[in-house]
């Protein structure tokens, strides 16, 4: 007798900003999302933890990144991992904890088949690889950023390491490719889960030539005009209200008609054309990601049940405005290059939010997220009261499958689930979340509660048009915003809603106990000294 349970497919990318998707505002073209939003619901308020590793952490297990082992980044392997005198074990240890337990594992405990598409990102050594954790079938790297072209030794297949690209392989696709493998060959009475993982539109900016011409030229309009169009955008589709503003813009950017006149940090200018080409790469990079969702689809029509397929879409962090340059002569898209698209874009791609990727104001932690299954859940509804977080993926999956969370796992006693499932909601029986949630990362910090947003930046440089900035405590000042009235985090009221602040900044100390959140300070220094040595 098959077994009548949803498919359910999460599919998520690397440092795309809130507006680059047409569903949300931008001009790449995304017909195959846009179409998985129409059949689904768009949430407007939907966090993730500002980075890759600890996003990719929170959304396997279902818990705070520090409770998972990834409070920061992974480590590359078990030797350096040993000698790092900064935190070896716990909250900061760089790969999955032994006392979680992924959504793959899980799953498949309750009768689900298993696959994996993509990058990994948390835990580089073994017993720390996909199907160490749950993953039936494994295809991806289990780094971070790579060669689009030619990822090296970084591709894994199953459990070995790819020695051999093919000629015309190309990273996104392959994925893609993968995944549809996947669905292709699964048993057709049993439902399965799949974890797909691109890369993109992370940097090197890599794309095919057919894709980059179709953005050849526009955007030669400049960062402030497409801002400016994606605002207005956003506000046609209901994703906000008229009277919300478009934040300033960064104030390391320059305006566009400033472009040849206002150097980098390297002292350098770009012309328009060089501009305009490396946001039309960027722009091709997250087409081809949609190309490969709808072949996937299709595939689905062919094999499976579409409708009863949940399917969840989502960004590991905000647009990222890193200067990653190391080739500087070499155009984006080729091979040879390894370039990033810069702070301008990376402004633009956060319509309308400010700062960026590693930060946790709304720029660096707000992600597009979809929830489609027609079967299940309302279409073509975009949920604007509600706020939810990446940990909550996990439990809703659990809820979806009639699957149960263990007490136990691979002998350990494992830890209570943080997120909540997000079904009362889908199912339009509870509207707003009662939850206090809790942010950190780099120093970085954020709670929200209700319509109230405590946040205080670590202030590191952004590295466009600034140098580095000074050693020492660099932690920025407690900001409060109400999120109701100001969801761009404009207005500070930290001066005049004193009690509520304090309150906020009470929770948080208390979830950075709870959690083994380490005072960020205090690590720069330890990093500083161990590399100084």
């Amino acid at each position: 007798m098959s077994d009548s349970r949803p498919d359910i497919i999460v599919i998520m990318v690397d440092d795309m900003g809130y507006s680059d998707l047409g569903c949300y505002g931008g001009e790449i073209e995304t017909p195959n999302i846009d179409a998985l939003a129409e059949r689904g619901v768009r949430f407007t308020q939907f966090y993730n933890c500002a980075r890759c590793c600890p996003t990719r952490a929170s959304l396997l297990t279902g818990l705070y990144p520090h409770r998972a082992g990834i409070g920061h980044m992974t480590r590359q392997n078990d030797s350096a991992m040993t000698d790092m005198r900064v935190v070896a074990r716990g909250p900061y240890q760089g790969y999955l904890s032994s006392n979680t337990v992924t959504v793959a594992e899980a799953l498949r405990d309750s009768g689900y088949q298993t696959f994996m598409s993509g990058k990994w990102h948390v835990g580089s050594f073994r017993p720390n690889w996909p199907k160490d954790r749950g993953f039936d079938r494994y295809y991806g790297i289990l780094g971070g950023a790579c060669n689009y072209w030619d990822p090296e030794r970084g591709l894994i297949d199953e459990d070995e390491h790819v020695t051999e690209i093919s000629d015309g392989f190309y990273t996104t696709d392959a994925f893609s490719d993968k995944a549809v493998e996947f669905v292709d060959g699964a048993d057709p009475h049993k439902p399965y889960y799949l974890h797909l993982m691109y890369t993109a539109p992370h940097w090197p900016l890599h794309a095919w030539p057919e894709d980059i011409q179709k953005y050849k030229g526009r955007y030669k309009i400049g960062w402030d005009e497409i801002r400016e169009r994606r605002a207005a955008k956003q506000k046609e589709l209901g994703l906000f209200p008229d009277d919300v503003p478009l934040s300033p813009r960064d104030p390391e950017c320059p305006g566009w008609d400033e472009i040849d006149s206002v150097p980098d940090m390297k002292g350098r200018t770009f012309s328009e054309d060089e501009w305009d080409h490396r946001m039309a790469v960027y722009a091709a990079m997250i087409d081809r990601v949609d190309q490969g969702i709808g072949r996937l689809l299709d595939r689905i029509r062919e094999k499976r049940d579409l409708d009863n397929t949940v399917i969840v879409f989502l960004a590991d962090n905000g647009a990222c405005a890193e200067s990653h340059d190391p080739v500087p002569d070499v155009p984006a898209g080729p091979k040879e290059s390894d370039t990033a698209c810069f702070l301008p874009w990376a402004n633009a791609s956060n319509t309308p939010f400010r700062l960026f990727k590693h930060w946790l104001h709304e720029g660096g932690s707000a992600t597009p997220f979809i929830f489609h299954w027609p079967k299940g859940v309302r279409q073509n509804h975009i949920e604007t009261d509600y706020y939810a977080h990446v940990k909550d993926v996990m439990p809703t999956c659990l809820e979806i499958a009639g699957a149960s969370y263990p007490l136990d796992h691979r002998g350990y006693p494992v830890q209570r689930l943080d997120g909540q499932s997000l079904m009362p909601n889908l199912r339009e029986q509870v509207s707003e979340n009662p939850e206090t949630l809790y942010l950190e990362h780099e120093g970085n910090r954020a709670v929200r509660r209700g319509k109230w947003k405590l946040v205080s930046y670590y202030s590191e440089p952004r590295g466009f048009t600034s140098g580095r900035v000074g050693k020492g405590d660099r932690t920025g000042p407690w900001e409060l915003y109400d999120l109701e009235a100001d969801r761009v985090e404009l207005n500070d009221l930290s001066d005049k809603e004193v009690r509520i602040k304090e309150e906020l900044i009470e929770a948080y100390g208390a979830f950075a106990e709870r959690t083994g959140v380490s005072d960020w300070n205090e690590i720069q220094r330890d990093l500083e000294k161990f590399y100084a040595e």
